[in-house]
């Protein structure tokens, strides 16, 4: 999965969710479900915490944070992969893809979703 964000300047809905999804990154549920138990910071923020399983890819895909604000080293210091913002926004021009498939002018297709936080968990009926 690819997030064209350039917007993107943190990770977390407030500062202290950010500083939370920092310290420990997107890992797999059962990773995180221990962090629970045995961090107390984290047993105080349960939102953090959800925030951290909603943002896992639960090692079935890889997401590429591709933004202007956030550094390549943040970006992977939480699991995700940096990709380069004007390389991709060359390729995939977010004006015209619709959610949903795509065809590119490279005969590549694509899945489109724009608003990932509501559309990866969507059912199938919903973006078709």
């Amino acid at each position: 999965m690819t997030d064209i964000a350039p917007g993107l300047k943190k990770f977390g809905e407030d500062k202290e969710i950010d500083e939370l999804i920092r310290k420990y990154g997107y890992c797999t549920t059962p990773e995180i479900l221990d962090f629970v138990k045995n961090n107390k910071d984290l047993q105080n923020n349960l939102g953090a915490a959800a925030h951290l399983v909603h943002g896992s890819t639960e090692k079935r895909f890889k997401v590429t944070y591709c933004t202007k604000e956030l550094t390549k080293a943040e970006v992977e210091s939480v699991h995700y992969q940096h990709g380069d913002l004007k390389k991709y926004l060359s390729k995939y021009d977010i004006t015209t893809l619709k959610d949903g498939f795509n065809t590119l002018p490279d005969g590549e297709r694509i899945f489109y979703i724009s608003n990932p936080a509501l559309g990866l968990w969507a059912y199938k009926g919903r973006l078709t």
